[in-house]
């Protein structure tokens, strides 16, 4: 996948949408993400780590459809693509994440996040 870079105005979007979904987050989405069964993921869209019961992946389901209307409007609104402003979203989801909260790596792999920077795509700035 190709990745041109954003413009600041894009990535100030970019980042309005981490604070709107921080603020957002329902007890049982916060219970889930300290329990380690939900992580941020680079492509932007929140992961289910493991089966996950219905009642969690519906949540999830919720949250990513959110994130992905968010990032639609504001991709038409930059010019960029869904997919940049997702990507860009995920690297920053990502680095915000606390120490004990899962992310998965460019790898695919389910981390926790420890007291050091998470490890991130090559291409996240």
């Amino acid at each position: 996948m190709h990745v041109k870079v954003l413009s600041a105005a894009a990535l100030a979007l970019v980042a309005g949408l981490a604070t709107a979904a921080l603020a957002q987050r329902d007890p049982a989405y916060a219970a889930a993400r300290a329990a380690g069964q939900v992580g941020e993921q680079p492509d932007g869209y929140l992961g289910i780590v493991g089966a996950g019961s219905a009642e969690l992946r519906g949540i999830v389901n919720n949250i990513n459809i959110q994130r992905k209307s968010a990032y639609t409007q504001k991709a038409s609104a930059s010019g960029a693509t869904v997919e940049q402003l997702a990507f860009t979203s995920g690297c920053n989801l990502i680095a915000q994440t606390s120490a004990g909260e899962k992310y998965r790596s460019p790898d695919g792999a389910w981390m926790t996040r420890g007291a050091g920077a998470p490890t991130r795509d090559p291409r996240c700035v």
